[in-house]
């Protein structure tokens, strides 16, 4: 490992590459300690530290909701975006085919799209974020001119966050809005780890046992769902042009289990966090049918419960099969292979090739699913059985990081690869 490093810092190409996301997350960081105007921090910490839920949501914003600074939507509304077009796809085949057949023009009016559609998004998400905390009286009663300067910031924060998401992307050093989230939450482990030392008490080592054991089985669990893949053999024909013969070789396919990553356990809290913030909203009404609705909609809804669980697991389930179902298409795919002259032993080339791994993704994805699944809700297993709340922020933390450190450490690999290619 050590060697890998030091052969990572003498490519210079790919040293000022990890400087630059480096320094991009940096800034970012530098974004999230700013507060808005007109907010008491010690209130908003009381606020954050009895609120399941905004702890959640804190986890998307990268950590910047907590002190609610100029980037405390983080880059929730983008993911909204994504998850809102993502699926449109499914609905209107012209947006499919603009997203998987025009290349690479096609996607980046795709993703021009999303960048468009997120800004109501986040203008929505801030407005309902400032009444709900006037409402509890975390900060104080805004102006009209106050309110749309606090919006303007807000706005501009989370369209800021998308610009540096895309720069790390573009870098080819892990996906940038996940590498932002996963510093959101880094950025947390030293205050945890002071509160813990400070507050240490014998009685806790019962409690530390099983976070260490739950810790240790989500690390693992995750790191053997994203390396596990099927490979499909794949025979080239033998071709001759000219006076030279080619082809005639065998190789693999390699199908991932965990073909989404961690994106279905994003989408997943993105989508529960929605019933939660109307039922929040809804409790600020003066009607008191409509309050009943909405602490009973909230209570419903809450992290840890039952229901919760359940409802996470099946949308990660349903998730993984969506985005896998967008991001890999087997049509394309056996078209691909056929017009590189090979084939799957024993399978026709054309649709029954592509029927074939149709047939064997959707085999590999559900082990890949339910794993994934049960990884996201095993902290709420162990808080049912054992009453720890802090373990179901802490778990899903731990998944997003594991999974985004392991992609991440892949495409440093792999360009680490192509640099000794490209040497020889």
């Amino acid at each position: 490992m050590l060697e890998t490093v030091l052969h990572i810092f003498k490519t210079k190409d790919l040293r000022k590459k990890i400087f630059f996301v480096l320094g991009m997350l940096v800034v970012f960081r530098l974004a999230a300690i700013i507060p808005v105007p007109g907010v008491d921090l010690e209130r908003l910490k009381t606020f954050f530290e009895g609120n399941q839920f905004f702890g959640l949501l804190n986890i998307f914003s990268g950590g910047a909701l907590n002190n609610l600074s100029i980037v405390m939507l983080g880059v929730g509304p983008y993911i909204t975006a994504l998850i809102i077009m993502q699926l449109l796809t499914m609905v209107f085949p012209r947006l499919k085919e603009l997203y998987q057949g025009e290349g690479e023009q096609g996607r980046q009016k795709f993703n021009q799209y999303i960048r468009i559609i997120t800004i109501p998004l986040a203008a929505l998400q801030g407005y309902g974020l400032l009444a709900l905390l006037q409402s509890q009286n975390v900060i104080d009663r805004l102006g009209i001119f106050s309110l749309i300067t606090n919006l303007s910031v807000i706005i501009a924060g989370t369209m800021f966050l998308m610009w540096i998401g895309e720069l790390i992307s573009e870098k080819k050093i892990g996906n940038g809005v996940s590498l932002i989230i996963f510093a959101g939450i880094i950025a947390g482990i030293p205050t945890a780890l002071k509160q813990f030392f400070f507050n240490y008490d014998p009685s806790m080592i019962p409690m530390l046992v099983v976070f260490l054991i739950v810790t240790v089985i989500v690390i693992g669990g995750v790191v053997f769902i994203n390396d596990s893949q099927r490979n499909i053999p794949v025979s080239y024909a033998k071709r001759v042009r000219g006076s030279k013969m080619y082809g005639g070789v065998s190789t693999y396919l390699p199908l991932k289990v965990n073909q989404a990553g961690v994106i279905p356990i994003i989408f997943a809290i993105s989508i529960l966090l929605f019933p939660q913030m109307i039922g929040n909203f809804m409790q600020m009404s003066a009607n008191d049918t409509m309050r009943n609705i909405g602490i009973s909609l909230a209570s419903f809804f809450q992290a840890g419960g039952f229901m919760y669980g359940a409802l996470y697991f099946l949308l990660v389930v349903i998730f993984t099969y969506f985005y896998t179902a967008v991001t890999f298409d087997t049509k394309q795919i056996a078209e691909n292979v056929q017009k590189q002259g090979g084939f799957i032993p024993g399978i026709r080339p054309g649709n029954s090739t592509a029927e074939f791994l149709h047939r064997v993704m959707n085999r590999i994805t559900l082990a890949g699913a339910l794993s994934l699944g049960l990884i996201a809700i095993l902290p709420f297993i162990i808080q049912y059985f054992t009453g720890m709340t802090t373990l179901t922020i802490g778990g899903t933390a731990l998944l997003i990081v594991v999974s985004v450190a392991l992609d991440t450490m892949k495409q440093i690999k792999a360009q680490l690869v192509m640099h000794e290619y490209e040497r020889f």
